[in-house]
């Protein structure tokens, strides 16, 4: 993986004509991807304005470093009043066609079981929320991007299963136009979402587009979701607790997600669908083994960890997802878009991160101590 200033240099190569100068704003900017998205937006020249839910702390976690480049808006996507707020005194008045990144929302698939009712309201009425915002102060933007999931596309329907498309050897390949059988609170959340920005761009003519990504991953990801809690319990202890093994998944890197982000906004067709990811998929269990293999090779751990399956840690019922793998074509044939991270080069990145910045998620897991944390 390229350093930093490789990586902004062919970024601004890339994208620095269409967004320098430009006003930008992202919701859910302070949250895992939106902070990433937020710094590529700064190195590329934007003028970045922050959506960030509003809390009696005011904290700023992920982009604390940033506070002076950008400009902070203390909202709330479920109270209709400061989104009108922020959409009046700082989209409206921008001197140009201002981009829109919607990626604020309850992002946790497991969460979405414990918390149905916030789930549904940030994720489905906080988009409608803001859409119809847009539309009451008739907001001229440039482009619309409202952050989907893999998880919308759910497990194969026998009914419609002729409309799914399969590699020669069987295993699904899933596209934008794959029938989508939402199986958990947040999937479902987020096809009402998706379906919300196209119904308010054939409405409205609001230049809506979804950006739908496999499985995102990376340095600030909450500890509770997958990637990190392997890493986590790794950094701490011999075991690793999961749910089930033998799910597949498409796993794309942050920095890559970015990128297709900031390609879509930037070149897609208002009113249309767009998935990105690795392009292949792999078995928890064989993640896992992955992650505890790069760790340990490169000294983050010396003893071997092994996995051991928590029934706490499986999805209720019949709601996991059994596979996901996207296939990119349309995004890459439209814009040159495709990812650049291995899985290996991610991997050890994500670990780097997480064992230099263990102020940052120890109090945030969700797994009991079994040791002392050595201090690093």
């Amino acid at each position: 993986m390229t350093g930093d200033h490789d990586r902004w240099d062919e970024l601004r190569a890339e994208l620095g004509a269409v967004y320098s100068g430009r006003t930008c704003a992202v919701t859910g900017a302070d949250g895992f991807m939106g902070s990433h998205l937020v710094e590529a937006l700064l190195a590329l020249g934007a003028k970045v304005i922050c959506f960030v839910r509003a809390t009696s702390s005011g904290a700023l976690n992920n982009i604390g470093h940033l506070r002076g480049d950008v400009t902070v808006v203390f909202a709330d996507l479920n109270d209709r009043t400061s989104v009108d707020y922020f959409v009046r005194d700082h989209l409206l008045t921008a001197e140009d066609s201002p981009y829109v990144f919607h990626l604020g929302a309850q992002a946790h698939v497991g969460e979405s079981w414990h918390r149905p009712y916030e789930t549904m309201m940030t994720n489905t009425v906080g988009t409608l929320n803001l859409l119809q915002s847009l539309v009451d102060h008739r907001v001229e933007l440039e482009k619309f991007d409202t952050a989907g999931t893999s998880e919308e596309y759910g497990n194969v329907r026998e009914s419609v299963a002729h409309h799914h498309e399969f590699d020669e050897d069987g295993a699904l390949i899933l596209h934008e136009r794959s029938p989508l059988n939402p199986k958990s609170i947040y999937a479902t959340a987020k096809v009402a979402a998706d379906f919300l920005t196209m119904n308010y761009h054939d409405a409205y003519g609001v230049p809506g587009v979804v950006t739908r990504m496999f499985n995102n991953y990376g340095p600030r990801q909450n500890p509770r979701f997958v990637t990190g809690t392997i890493i986590t319990q790794a950094l701490s202890r011999p075991s690793v607790e999961l749910g089930a093994l033998e799910p597949m998944r498409d796993f794309c890197f942050c920095s890559d997600g970015v990128r297709g982000h900031l390609t879509v906004a930037a070149h897609g067709n208002p009113g249309d669908v767009y998935v990105y990811g690795q392009g292949q998929n792999i078995s928890m269990r064989a993640w896992s083994d992955l992650i505890l293999e790069i760790g340990l090779a490169n000294g983050y751990w010396t003893d071997d960890r092994h996995v051991v399956i928590d029934e706490k840690r499986l999805r209720p019922g019949a709601t996991d997802v059994l596979a996901l793998r996207v296939g990119y074509e349309k995004l890459a044939a439209e814009t040159g878009w495709h990812p650049r991270v291995s899985w290996e080069e991610g991997i050890l990145s994500t670990i780097k991160w997480y064992a230099e910045n263990r102020e940052r998620w120890l109090g945030r897991v969700d797994w009991p101590a079994l040791e002392r944390l050595p201090s690093s």
